[in-house]
């Protein structure tokens, strides 16, 4: 009975959203979530709670002073490949 309660107090949380969207996104998202066995609105929702997810997280970070004091003082080489440079050094850590 406590995990009915539960699923209908879910339920009830969902709020309907009307949007304008080209015509053409929509039959792509479509076709997109039905390849995935997905509902377009799960896709929608998940997609907003990722974005505002990270918005919220990026606020309630508090940097400590010192690690403060050393952002923004290293400037990384435009032609850099970080995930390239990243799998040489492991590469010769662990090989």
């Amino acid at each position: 009975m406590n995990s009915l309660l539960r699923t209908l107090n879910i339920i009830s949380m969902n709020t309907k959203l009307t949007l304008t969207i080209e015509k053409e996104i929509i039959e792509r998202a479509k076709n997109y979530a039905k390849e995935k066995n997905r509902s377009l609105s799960d896709i929608i929702e998940n997609y907003l709670k990722s974005i505002t997810e990270k918005e919220q997280k990026g606020k309630e970070i508090k940097l400590n002073p010192i690690v403060k004091s050393l952002k923004g003082s290293f400037k990384m080489p435009k032609d850099m490949d970080y995930k390239k440079e990243l799998g040489n050094r492991l590469e010769k850590k662990y090989l």
